[in-house]
């Protein structure tokens, strides 16, 4: 990852000596930091804003994705009548549903939050509940010969085994967590980093721009890294294995 960061670093500061373009369409990495220097504090505090937003999106989509995933599995009737709603749901493009989110939620942190919470709802249902579909044949044939209610399998068989899927979901709905709230801050906000962007962009700052996109790279990354974390305590059973090239 830190080799990734270096490269993207020297390959931006390539095309600063190559093309020579002007600072205000894309800033030399000197300018960015020369700004973090200048409004460390105003970012930082915006930072701030934007991350509680993240961090309220993140937990509530992924407790009410989960939940849904598991309904769905314990009411197959009502999850075929309710998931082709929640596909429909999904294919709404975010910048449609700002707008409304902010008009019903106002300005403030909830707006930002239910976007960020719709946005990491859908990938964290959909990898849980095909988790939970596809449990072993064999395994349910095995619980079917004991004593064990429908309930029982569900809640010791099926969502056990199914959490590699509930992972999966997570990182994918990660590193969209800050799209959700930058989206909503865009459309309307009164602090955040997608509110400093609005702003630094109308005054021609491309350089605070930068600053905040180079924010949101970063937590984006500490995004996927806490979950890549907490997923290993969670399914300790089932750690990846990462292949070499024989030589």
């Amino acid at each position: 990852m830190g080799m990734g960061l270096v490269g993207l670093l020297v390959l931006w500061q390539a095309g600063i000596w190559l093309f020579h373009p002007p600072a205000y369409i894309l800033p030399p990495p000197a300018d960015v930091l020369a700004a973090f220097v200048r409004q460390g504090g105003f970012l930082l505090r915006n930072s701030l804003v934007t991350i509680a937003e993240i961090a309220i999106g993140l937990g509530c989509g992924a407790v009410l994705g989960a939940l849904a995933a598991l309904a769905a599995a314990a009411f197959p009737r009502a999850g075929r009548l309710i998931w082709p709603a929640v596909l429909v749901l999904q294919g709404l493009p975010v910048f449609v549903l700002a707008p409304i989110l902010v008009l019903w939620f106002g300005f403030g942190i909830a707006s930002k939050a239910v976007m960020a919470t719709i946005i990491i709802f859908f990938p964290v249902a959909s990898a849980f509940a095909d988790g939970l579909r596809r449990t072993e044949p064999a395994i349910l044939d095995a619980v079917a010969l004991t004593p064990a209610t429908h309930w029982q399998t569900l809640r010791y068989i099926r969502a056990p085994l199914a959490l590699p899927g509930l992972i999966s979901g997570l990182r994918v709905a990660a590193p969209l967590a800050p799209i959700g709230a930058v989206v909503g801050e865009w459309v309307g906000a009164s602090a955040g980093l997608g509110f400093v962007m609005v702003q630094a962009n109308a005054r021609m700052q491309t350089d605070i721009v930068f600053a905040a996109m180079v924010l949101l790279a970063l937590l984006t990354l500490v995004l996927r890294l806490a979950v890549d974390v907490a997923t290993a305590r969670i399914t300790p059973w089932a750690p990846e294995v990462h292949h070499t090239n024989p030589r």
